[in-house]
């Protein structure tokens, strides 16, 4: 007897092949009366104690400090911020130089965030739809369009060790439930066109990234759908943007 075929969504994904993964997580010790924890996260430019500081070096450029110096420190992870490396130096050039670690003389681990804080960040010059984000740059007005598959590409000529999908990001705080609902569905359907575009999962570790501001049934949900997507690292995001501190911890 004939089955009704089902169609692909969001809830009901289809079949995808494991994702590989350029990660291996350790866990060295667990506290007994708490939740704390010690590991090792090893990944393709060595591995990493956490839990870890990770400094921001935006345009992959530490303020105040040199990469010898920051060396110094033992940090083995420094985030660079894929929005803004993708207007200045710009992707043909991170092309040509061979990715960000190159560019900027460092040769340890490099984690990249979407673009999508820029949502928030740059509310004013950004405007959000199904396709991606239009974006004025802050710079000189020049329009961009952040696609999930453009925000990946990016992510792959900076050949940073742990990429971000784009996602739809608006502040916990807002008022608005059905915008966060949307954001939050927007943010599956986001994460399924950046595995599509992914180039190089064999080293570089995309991360699926968790919405639904404060709702935690929402919350629930997208971690049930994103957690099917099998990537290698999931993200809480969508927090830090001005919500109580006891909201943020329930989360």
């Amino acid at each position: 007897m004939p089955t009704e075929a089902t169609t692909p969504s969001p809830s009901n994904p289809p079949p995808r092949k494991q994702m590989p993964s350029a990660l291996t997580f350790n866990l060295e010790a667990r506290c007994s009366t708490t939740k704390a924890r010690a590991s090792t996260l090893i990944l393709p430019h060595g591995p990493v104690q956490l839990p870890i500081f990770m400094p921001v070096a935006t345009q992959a450029s530490l303020k105040g400090l040199t990469p010898a110096q920051l060396k110094q420190t033992g940090c083995m992870l420094c985030l660079n911020n894929t929005y803004h490396l993708g207007l200045k130096p710009g992707q043909e050039v991170l092309d040509a130089v061979g990715g960000a670690h190159k560019f900027q003389g460092w040769d340890r681990n490099i984690l990249t965030d979407s673009g999508g804080f820029q949502m928030v960040s740059l509310l004013k010059l950004a405007r959000v739809t199904e396709e991606g984000v239009r974006f004025l740059s802050p710079h000189d007005g020049t329009p961009m369009l952040l696609t999930p598959e453009h925000s990946i590409s990016l992510q792959n000529s900076i050949g940073s060790d742990i990429i971000m999908q784009l996602d739809d990001v608006i502040a916990t705080t807002s008022p608005d439930h059905a915008r966060m609902k949307e954001a939050m569905e927007r943010s599956v359907r986001w994460l399924d066109r950046c595995i599509d575009a992914h180039k190089y999962p064999e080293r570089q570790n995309l991360f699926c990234i968790i919405q639904g501001g404060l709702d935690l049934e929402m919350r629930k949900e997208c971690c049930k759908q994103m957690v099917e997507r099998d990537t290698p690292g999931i993200a809480i995001g969508g927090l830090s943007g001005g919500e109580a501190k006891d909201d943020f911890c329930e989360v």
